[in-house]
């Protein structure tokens, strides 16, 4: 059976239809602008379109589809919370689409729709297709996860599962959005480096020089920024090691391209696990662009 995925995100909506849950070869795949300055009724609208589109190219008609969101739909409210697409939070998203629609849906965040399409079909499955947990890091903008056990997401009693962004790290990451102080994404987030770079250093410079002037070895500010982000990568991933244990975290984003999370990372990671030695297997994302709407046709197969 065809399985349709829909990722919605703030300025694109990107959908596709793939074979099946075995065979993953694309039918169709389509994007259209999200226009959510327009609204939330207009968001639903533009994803009925997509989904039109995607029936009149492919000649197919849909019973159910997935869709990767930013943000949570709280499974005990039924509204959509975290989103950084404001007009969508407090709306029965789910339900309204479903209305929208005429056929049930499934919903998970973006980050567990990477998790899911890494372990279903991609680093997680190419090196281990039998892993028990895989653990999904983004780090890039935001620092977010997703948790997939037995290949199906756990979304968690509040919708958070994965959510290790927001726990605590440091004091010194300062003030989040969320509310709380010195959470993950304060400080290892891209634009939290540049901002600790600038704080030391007097000086703006983006999270690629940055790393530049590192391996350069000429600048005691970018030494000082990225052993920080070793060092703080290290102590916030062995909380999720020491609490799920999982065959394998994949990691995405812009700052996972850093090769010395790799090897100096896991280096840190491994001084405060419960655990004679680290067995934990790191990969690097390999599915790219397409993880997203992948992760999201994967939530119906």
């Amino acid at each position: 059976m065809p399985l349709w995925g829909i990722d919605l995100g703030g300025t694109k909506i990107e959908g596709v239809i793939l074979e099946s849950a075995n065979d993953t070869k694309v039918i169709s795949r389509l994007r259209i602008d999200t226009e959510a300055d327009q609204g939330y009724e207009h968001i639903l609208d533009r994803i009925v379109l997509l989904v039109q589109k995607l029936s009149a190219e492919s000649g197919l008609t849909p019973t159910t589809l997935g869709i990767g969101t930013p943000g949570t739909l709280d499974p005990i409210t039924q509204t959509l919370k975290n989103s950084n697409t404001t007009c969508m939070n407090g709306k029965p998203f789910k339900k309204d689409l479903e209305a929208k629609l005429g056929f049930p849906i499934a919903l998970a965040n973006d980050a567990n729709c990477f998790a899911l399409a890494e372990a279903r079909l991609g680093a997680a499955k190419r090196v281990m297709p039998d892993a028990e947990v895989v653990f999904g890091v983004i780090m890039g903008t935001g620092v977010g996860g997703g948790l997939v056990v037995h290949g199906k997401v756990i979304n968690g009693r509040q919708g958070n599962g994965g959510e290790w962004g927001h726990i605590f790290l440091d004091e010194s990451g300062g003030p989040c959005y969320c509310g709380q102080t010195g959470c993950v994404e304060t400080v290892i987030a891209g634009p939290s480096l540049q901002r600790y770079y600038e704080s030391i250093s007097g000086k703006k410079a983006t999270l690629k020089e940055i790393v530049k002037s590192y391996e350069a070895g000429n600048d005691p500010y970018a030494q000082a920024t990225i052993k920080r982000l070793l060092e703080m990568f290290g102590k916030g991933i062995s909380v999720i090691i020491n609490i799920i244990d999982p065959d394998i975290i994949v990691m995405g984003g812009g700052v996972s391209n850093i090769d010395l999370l790799y090897t100096e990372g896991i280096a840190e990671a491994s001084k405060h696990i419960f655990n004679t030695k680290l067995d934990t297997i790191f990969l690097k994302a390999e599915l790219g662009d397409s993880a997203g709407v992948f992760g999201a046709a994967m939530l119906v197969g």
